[in-house]
């Protein structure tokens, strides 16, 4: 099969054009007949060398797919060969076959088609498990999503506002900022121009933050947050280490926590899948809520994907297209 490997730790042009053999299901395992891959931050990290898969998974890069099913391993039950579905990966989704655990598959939501169902996995994994199950986020609550523009943010603006919530989210443009407020956003901050904390306080406070920056916008957050409030950490493009103090924590009840996806375990990974069906897949398949496309690239263009990912320049998602469908 074609896959897209990583040739060395580097930028984009060390995504190469490979032949690799195809997978072979295991117990418990489907194989997807991969129609198009989405594109996600954290393939660019590993491609940099900075995220190692974990052990025993597939060294190529993508964590996310969609497709119809190849092939099913034994023990089973739910999937049929031709099915389509959308799966969450531990690796490989750049390749025409790939893996996964079949309770990590859902079926691609009413009146999608695949294109638009591989960007479902890892945004809506990421965001279910930490904006609603960590994060707690209730109907009616303030909920600001930093990068609101990203994959992750278009995702966290649109559930939450079907939830509920009042949100607010911060971007880089004012053609970014339009695009949060259509999806749902009540209020969306250019951090070039304005002070998320100076907004988020003249509103009370936040009661739930979502942010993938770190660096100094660390104990900004811790500002921008009312009392009894939860901030969510997912990610640090800004770096992981800041000072901060830690005795308003105490004083104003505050709540830090945060999650990566990918090292949780087989049977946390398939619960994730059971609650997104059941809470979040009705509102995809009535059309509420719906993924935001950017770009799509073939498959050996991987590397133009990973410079229109790193530019910051995409609104929504950024899709491989593998075989199409």
């Amino acid at each position: 099969m074609r896959a897209i490997e990583i040739s060395r730790p580097g930028g984009p042009e060390v995504l190469a054009l490979a032949e690799r053999p195809e997978p072979v299901p295991g117990e418990g395992e489907i194989v997807i007949r991969v129609a198009w891959a989405g594109v996600n931050r954290p393939d660019t990290l590993q491609r940099a060398g900075a995220y190692a898969p974990p052990p025993g998974a597939s060294d190529l890069p993508g964590l996310e797919a969609s497709g119809h099913v190849a092939a099913v391993g034994p023990g089973v039950t739910r999937w049929r060969e031709g099915d389509a579905v959308c799966a969450l990966l531990p690796g490989g989704g750049y390749a025409e076959y790939v893996t996964t655990h079949a309770a990590h598959a859902l079926p691609v939501p009413d009146g999608m088609d695949l294109r638009a169902a591989a960007c479902l996995p890892e945004t809506f994994f990421t965001v279910w498990t930490n904006v609603f199950e960590r994060g707690g986020l209730q109907a009616g609550e303030r909920f600001l999503v930093h990068g609101g523009s990203s994959g992750i943010g278009t995702t966290a603006i649109q559930i939450a506002s079907a939830r509920g919530a009042r949100v607010f989210a911060t971007a880089g443009s004012g053609e970014k900022c339009a695009a949060c407020t259509r999806l749902g956003a009540e209020r969306a901050i250019n951090y070039r121009e304005e002070d998320y904390v100076e907004v988020l306080r003249a509103e009370g406070g936040a009661d739930l933050i979502l942010d993938m920056v770190g660096g100094d916008y660390l104990p900004r957050n811790i500002k921008a947050l009312a009392d009894d409030g939860r901030l969510v950490q997912i990610a640090f493009l800004q770096g992981p280490k800041v000072e901060l103090n830690f005795a308003q924590l105490m004083v104003r009840r505050l709540t830090i926590t945060g999650s990566t996806l990918r090292p949780q375990s087989v049977s946390a990974k398939a619960r994730i899948a059971a609650a997104l069906e059941a809470e979040v897949w009705p509102l995809l398949a009535s059309g509420r809520i719906a993924p935001v496309m950017d770009a799509e690239f073939p498959l050996e263009e991987a590397s133009a994907a990973h410079e229109r990912m790193e530019s910051s320049a995409h609104i929504g998602k950024i899709v491989l297209k593998v075989a199409g469908g």
